[in-house]
């Protein structure tokens, strides 16, 4: 099986704290993987690595083969990135803030309006295109920036912590299409978060803390391997958590 992501022997420091302690990663076509850690465990140092916010001074980081640091303009054009922080401009329409995205990467306009159509019509918000996005709840905002991360039609789509804050229902709502679109064509999913309830069985997790891959592998097999119950106590375990 082909790789979509491959990090290897990745260490990161901001002065003298080392962010990132020789970590290694591999995601294949069509997985959909959780990148599982608390708060500050390094989860978005690495996705800054990935998409070049920060330079990878050790190890190498390959997208579809390409290496971010060496080709990184074939390697980033393969990259859908949804961050932590909201980036869509609230002043703009959803439409607009969507022909933007679709003209930094070269698609022309008769073409963008197809795949904002579409990607816009894949989440149900087809009726909020000429909204301004300071009208939409932030369930709706984050999916409007999925649509807007996959316009270009990337290999690869990375989303940081993209449920923080949300209802439960958003939650369930975004999980449920991006993990739909893993079955359904040729994209790889790295999501990170620091929400348990959000692995089902059968999925890859790896657990990372204090900038270090502790374990990885399907859910099984790291309760099984850690002797835990559910991947929740396995978690626990790795990381120290005592309840």
């Amino acid at each position: 099986m082909s790789s979509a992501l491959e990090i290897k022997n990745v260490t990161h420091k901001f002065g003298k704290f080392r962010a990132l302690n020789n970590v290694s990663v591999s995601i294949n076509v069509g997985d959909f993987t959780v990148l599982l850690g608390l708060n500050g465990a390094g989860k978005t140092t690495l996705y800054s690595l990935i998409t070049r916010l920060y330079n990878n001074n050790t190890g190498s980081i390959k997208i579809h083969n390409f290496n971010v640091r060496e080709d990184s303009s074939n390697a980033l054009k393969r990259i859908g990135v949804v961050f932590q922080q909201p980036t869509l401009d609230l002043d703009l329409s959803v439409e607009e803030n969507l022909y933007y995205h679709a003209s930094l990467h070269g698609i022309s306009t008769a073409d963008a309006k197809l795949r904002i159509n579409e990607e816009i019509g894949r989440i149900n918000l087809i009726e909020k295109l000429k909204n301004k996005v300071r009208s939409l709840s932030g369930g709706q905002r984050r999916r409007v920036e999925i649509a807007r991360s996959l316009l270009h039609k990337p290999k690869l789509l990375l989303l940081d912590e993209p449920t923080v804050g949300l209802d439960i229902g958003s939650r369930q709502m975004i999980l449920k299409h991006v993990k739909l679109l893993c079955k359904k064509g040729e994209l790889a999913v790295l999501w990170a978060t620091h929400l348990i309830d959000e692995i089902d069985k059968g999925e890859k997790v790896i657990v990372i803390d204090k900038g270090q891959i502790l374990e990885s592998g399907d859910v099984t097999k790291i309760i099984k391997k850690t002797r835990q119950k559910t991947i929740r106590d396995a978690f626990n375990k790795l990381v120290g958590i005592k309840i």
